[in-house]
């Protein structure tokens, strides 16, 4: 990649937070001035949110980087913060889980319930022979059991590593050998797209091939036929027997807390590690700070699954440890209909909305009128996390979702960063459609060039962390090395993951997606995240995916695979006439360096399970190469569809 990413949009609207929001808002703008006096003492104000049973020595040793310790010496325990003293505080009786299984059937779980759980769990793992320093491998639906276990794990020091319960048994099986794990939790099943979807058979045929697990404990929830053998355990038969009594010990700051194997990896799973002290302060301060949670008025709902990072941190440890209510809900948007997840923010007046840019375009391609059925007034702040959202979107999430009222929060932060980094904050930020704004109080980013020269604004580059934070990611499990030659290596003294950024003439940052889908046609760097946003922008387009594919003129060329709105009519001359529309729409907002050599008319994008479009699977079809491997898809037959369907037009000119 040459000197920097061209810097083709640009974005004018600006909508500033709403005054009462604003006059309320747990975080002012006096914090950022606060944090850059004296970051430390900024990050050691955060950690005394939290309850410590024994203060720390040293705020941060960065002595050997890129190694980090923050709070040496202090010591804490994660499930006492999140749960205990809640209970202790006499808010027992407040709900901390509204639970939503897919079929329809319900529980509600108070703080007190909470801890008696994760108590019985955490008196079971012990039973098992589970002790501080263990691995304990979690493969299990979006069922409250999901966050006990994570919690029982942290309460006794074991430390977790939660695979998707989409994986396959390859991808299980290579994560217990690489993390040594010695306890399975999972369920017989859970409930996808209305019926049940079996887990245990992927966890027994993982076990049999490690040889490294001694005990399976198995949640029963669709009540599915399932094989047993002499290391399966119940946990109605085991957890909902122990005794709900389980004093909580304290650990060390830098005790490891979650392995997580970060998602589309080839060879050997990176595990990218997590920590206590840290990690909590960060995740705890910026949940209340980004979302502005009100923990006596507001339910919140993060719809992400516990096997994403987001999971980890927006639904297990930063909520419970602000002592928030929220919902978590078990199954798919569209089951049994399209409404359904306005039907959940109606039903538990929903105030607090955190997901991700695929699920909001995938809402606009279903219509606006099914949103628009639903009351959806108890909204109050919106939020966006997985990938850049594109302004047409953030747009259509705030008028048809918060109904022109509620601010946005896109959230810019990775498995490695642990929380939020880049974001708005809703009650200072005058956030512009598609941007993550600025770094949060305490952070530092940059947008630098091949030099590792900070770019001016209206340039673009790669974005940087220039400063050690709190939740930061300590190693990959096992593997130093590849710590520092993936992370570090780069750019000397900076933090790189390899997303591409930019930033504008009022140095607000946008996010460009990863530099590996960055496109150099005719010798200009074109992200292709900017050209999805222009196709995004036109009103017969719900969503877009873009690759870069060998030309012999240009270097490379762009191919667009766009899906047009529900109601746009493609059939005939009706398609030519909108790909020839679509190519001269991205040509007049982009300019003409940008416009498409081809664009696909499709159904469907080959998507993970976790939202992210697989482009190189793309750049397959536009090369007209055999198909790479499809396993980690959310629907394999997708690229049979874009194979066999393709409505396409080769330029004109």
């Amino acid at each position: 990649m040459s000197e920097t990413l061209e810097n083709l949009s640009s974005e004018t609207r600006q909508f500033p937070p709403p005054a009462d929001l604003a006059a309320n808002a747990n975080v002012k703008a006096d914090a950022y001035e606060e944090a850059a006096a004296d970051r430390l003492a900024f990050w050691a104000k955060q950690a005394e949110r939290l309850a410590w049973a024994k203060p720390w020595d040293q705020i941060l040793d960065w002595s050997n980087p890129p190694f980090a310790k923050w709070f040496v010496g202090g010591e804490l325990n994660i499930a006492y913060n999140c749960v205990d003293r809640h209970v202790e505080a006499g808010n027992g009786d407040k709900v901390a889980i509204h639970w939503e299984g897919e079929p329809g059937d319900t529980r509600t779980v108070t703080y007190s319930d909470l801890l008696k759980l994760v108590s019985q769990a955490a008196n079971t793992l012990t039973d098992l022979g589970v002790t501080a320093g263990d691995r304990v491998m979690i493969y299990m639906p979006m069922i409250p059991e999901a966050a006990v276990a994570m919690l029982a794990c942290a309460r006794i020091g074991a430390t977790h590593s939660v695979v998707f319960g989409g994986f396959s048994v390859d991808a299980l099986a290579t994560r217990i050998d690489d993390a040594d794990a010695k306890v399975v939790i999972t369920a017989d099943g859970g409930y996808r797209r209305g019926k049940p979807s079996a887990l245990k058979p992927t966890v027994d045929e993982a076990v049999a091939r490690t040889g490294r697990i001694e005990h399976v404990l198995v949640v029963r929830r669709t009540g599915q036929e399932v094989e047993w053998t002499d290391k399966d355990k119940w946990w109605h038969e085991t957890v909902e027997q122990a005794s709900p009594t389980h004093e909580a010990q304290a650990f060390d700051s830098e005790h490891p807390l979650f392995i997580l194997y970060t998602s589309g990896t080839t060879g050997k799973p990176k595990g990218i590690l997590h920590t206590t002290g840290g990690y909590l302060t960060q995740t705890s301060y910026t949940h209340h700070a980004v979302f502005d949670l009100k923990a006596d008025t507001d339910v919140y709902w993060c719809t992400a699954d516990i096997g994403w990072v987001t999971g980890h941190s927006y639904i297990v440890y930063g909520p419970l440890s602000n002592g928030a209510t929220q919902v978590m809900y078990e199954g798919t948007p569209d089951t049994p209909d399209r409404g359904r997840f306005w039907q959940i923010v109606d039903k538990y007046k929903v105030s607090i909305l955190y997901t991700a840019p695929t699920l909001i375009r995938t809402m606009m391609k279903w219509g606006d009128d099914i949103p628009a059925k639903y009351d959806l007034s108890s909204l109050r702040v919106l939020g966006s996390v997985g990938e850049p959202i594109n302004p047409e979107a953030w747009i259509w999430y705030r008028e048809h979702v918060g109904r022109e009222r509620t601010p946005i929060v896109d959230t810019w932060w990775q498995t490695e960063t642990g929380a939020i980094m880049i974001s708005p904050l809703p009650g200072v930020t005058a956030a512009k459609p598609g941007s993550a704004m600025t770094a949060l109080p305490g952070i530092g980013a940059d947008v630098i060039d091949d030099q590792a020269q900070s770019v001016p604004n209206g340039g673009g580059g790669f974005l940087v962390l220039t400063e050690p934070w709190p939740s930061m990611l300590r190693t990959i499990w096992g593997d130093d090395q590849r710590f520092i030659d993936t992370y570090w290596s780069r750019f000397d003294g900076y933090y790189f993951a390899g997303d591409g950024a930019k930033k504008d003439a009022d140095g607000a940052l946008w996010l460009l997606g990863r530099v590996d889908d960055v496109m150099l046609v005719s010798g200009h760097n074109i992200s292709t995240t900017e050209v999805e946003s222009a196709l995004v922008s036109h009103p017969s387009v719900a969503e877009a995916a873009v690759v870069g594919a060998t030309d012999p003129t240009t270097g490379q060329a762009i191919v667009a695979f766009t899906i047009p709105r529900g109601n746009v009519d493609t059939a005939g001359d009706a398609g030519e006439a909108l790909i020839k529309d679509l190519r001269n729409h991205v040509a007049k907002t982009l300019g003409p360096i940008a416009k498409p050599r081809q664009i696909m008319l499709v159904a469907e994008l080959p998507k993970t399970r976790s939202g992210k479009i697989m482009r190189r699977l793309l750049r397959d079809v536009a090369e007209n190469r055999s198909l790479g491997d499809v396993t980690t898809l959310q629907d394999s037959t997708v690229m049979d569809l874009i194979s066999s369907g393709l409505k396409t037009a080769k330029p004109e000119d």
